[in-house]
């Protein structure tokens, strides 16, 4: 894998933009200067990052979401040998 997270990423597993591979690494994204824990899509060129609107969902149980937007930075949290080895050592430890 490269070191360089997607342009286009999304956590919906029904979206052309899901990649497992790399939601499972962790993608770090800092908008507009602040790290983001909320995202639930981005796109790095295009510059903008959507968000879900607190806990309200539409008729088909997904998540409102608002689209933002602003200069996205983005970046793999673990490296791509040692990502399945970091979760077996977190599992063994609860």
């Amino acid at each position: 894998m490269t070191d360089t997270p997607p342009d286009h990423l999304s956590i919906d597993p029904s979206s052309p933009h899901f990649d497992q591979a790399a939601l499972q690494r962790g993608v770090g994204i800092r908008f507009k200067g602040v790290e983001r824990r909320d995202v639930e899509e981005y796109s790095l060129s295009e510059g903008w990052i959507r968000v879900a609107l607190g806990k309200k969902v539409d008729r088909h149980g997904r998540p409102l979401t608002i689209k933002l937007t602003g200069p996205v930075e983005a970046w793999f949290e673990r490296g791509g040998e040692d990502a399945g080895a970091g979760e077996a050592g977190r599992g063994e430890s609860e």
